[in-house]
């Protein structure tokens, strides 16, 4: 590696207690972040709805980018357009095939909108940049407030919705047997997902929120199966993922979006190691 590339990625380390000390807030937004989302990406990848996360962020980025042209509060536009996507999704997509025409539609219309919007804005480039890759400063102290809160009221409402989410998710044909309300539990679990995904495009950027609500629980997916094994790692390994890509982004000069978008990845590719010698043991055992 040349001595340019290694001063991008890590040339602040003379520097980092007092660099680290001003993206505090940014490490409290990226751990609650990195723990919801991986417990929530667990439901993602059992209803199968990796694409609507990425249908969602489209729309949550236009959003954002609209209230940075207007000067409204960045979050509250990143909310509206991420719960709105996600009603539209989670209403008029019940069905996988209806789900990903819609999510196919939803994506050009939103990516669209937001480039405009960008387009029209004159202020910092770097307030525009930031909106689809992430910035390490972008969480400002009256926002951290807002940014707990919807992550906590995400988990506790998570929590509340757990076993029939769970029972709707690996047999959906059963749970509405059984008497579970099967649209509400769909619509609310699409309400939750919006609200995270709306703050992961203030951290981590709209084209990278997969990063950390799909990988964590796709790699927890393949080393563990129990009920609580897997939501537990997930939760850990979007932890280690949020919180090590912003440490690691303090030390450097590029968007903190690289550093969390490959740590989550080596942590996929090792569990799916893990999880592919695993099988060759149990094969050859058999």
């Amino acid at each position: 590696m040349g001595a340019d590339a290694w001063d991008a990625l890590f040339g602040g380390l003379p520097d980092y207690g007092a660099i680290l000390a001003l993206v505090s807030n940014s490490l409290i937004a990226g751990a609650v972040l990195g723990l919801v989302g991986g417990l929530i990406g667990v439901f993602v990848m059992q209803r199968d709805m990796a694409f609507a996360v990425h249908g969602i962020s489209e729309l949550s980025f236009a959003g954002a980018a609209a209230a940075l042209l207007l000067g409204f509060d960045v979050i509250t536009g990143s909310i509206i357009g991420s719960v709105l996507a996600a009603a539209i999704i989670g209403w008029l997509g019940a069905r996988a095939r209806d789900r990903n025409s819609i999510i196919g539609v939803l994506m050009p219309f939103g990516l669209g909108l937001g480039i405009l919007f960008l387009s029209l804005y004159d202020g910092r480039s770097a307030n525009r940049f930031s909106l689809l890759t992430g910035q390490i400063v972008s969480v400002q102290s009256g926002q951290l407030g807002w940014l707990i809160a919807i992550g906590g009221g995400v988990l506790v409402a998570l929590l509340l919705i757990w076993r029939p989410l769970r029972f709707d998710s690996l047999d959906p044909q059963s749970a509405a047997a059984r008497g579970v309300p099967t649209t509400a539990v769909s619509l609310g679990f699409m309400l939750l997902l919006g609200l995270v995904v709306a703050v992961a495009v203030h951290i981590i950027g709209a084209l990278l929120v997969m990063a950390l609500l799909v990988t964590p629980a796709a790699a927890a997916m393949r080393v563990a199966t129990g009920p609580v094994s897997v939501p537990v790692l997930a939760a850990v390994f979007g932890f280690v993922s949020a919180v090590g890509g912003i440490l690691l982004a303090v030390a450097g000069t590029l968007p903190v979006s690289p550093y969390i978008t490959t740590i989550s990845f080596l942590i996929y590719l090792v569990c799916r190691g893990v999880g592919a010698r695993r099988g060759r043991v149990v094969r050859v055992r058999d």
